[in-house]
């Protein structure tokens, strides 16, 4: 069972879901992979509270570290991949090329950015934190828009 609550970011409109422990998922309305699942609104769980918090401080520009417990679903190929940008300091990206090398030198980075696309935990598992080759802007299921806008909040891309 899976409980749910909305959190309005600057940047969109989200949903955050729990199974009442743990963090279980956190998307952005209308994006890529948008679960179907049915989930019952409970908005006073204390976990909640606590990943709004978090949010808040985020969006306004600092660094919160995760006080909560996490538990994202997916095959054990993705849980290597969430586990690697889970790592990514904040205010640093890393490639898709990069994350591929840390898991075998023959990992292609398309395998990387399929598992990185299906990330549901956004911004806690920073997947907006990787960048194509060159450091070039590729893939967020939330829009580019939506990770430009995180990169300025990490000062990784300038505001003008």
């Amino acid at each position: 069972m899976y409980y749910s609550t909305d959190y309005t970011s600057p940047i969109g409109e989200m949903l955050i879901a729990s199974d009442g422990e743990a963090v279980c998922g956190v998307w952005f309305y209308g994006q890529k992979y948008f679960p179907s699942d049915d989930f019952i609104k409970k908005d006073d769980l204390a976990i909640f509270s606590d990943v709004k918090r978090w949010f808040d401080d985020y969006f306004n520009g600092l660094n919160p570290q995760i006080s909560f417990k996490l538990k994202p679903e997916g095959t054990e190929f993705r849980q290597k991949v969430w586990k690697i940008l889970s790592e990514i300091p904040y205010g640093e990206t890393l490639t898709y090329g990069e994350i591929a090398g840390k898991i075998s030198p023959t990992m292609s980075a398309q395998a990387v950015g399929g598992a990185v696309g299906h990330n549901p935990l956004t911004i806690l598992i920073p997947c907006h934190r990787v960048l194509g080759t060159d450091g070039k802007l590729t893939g967020y299921a939330g829009g580019i828009d939506k990770k430009m806008e995180l990169l300025k909040i990490e000062n990784i891309l300038s505001s003008n």
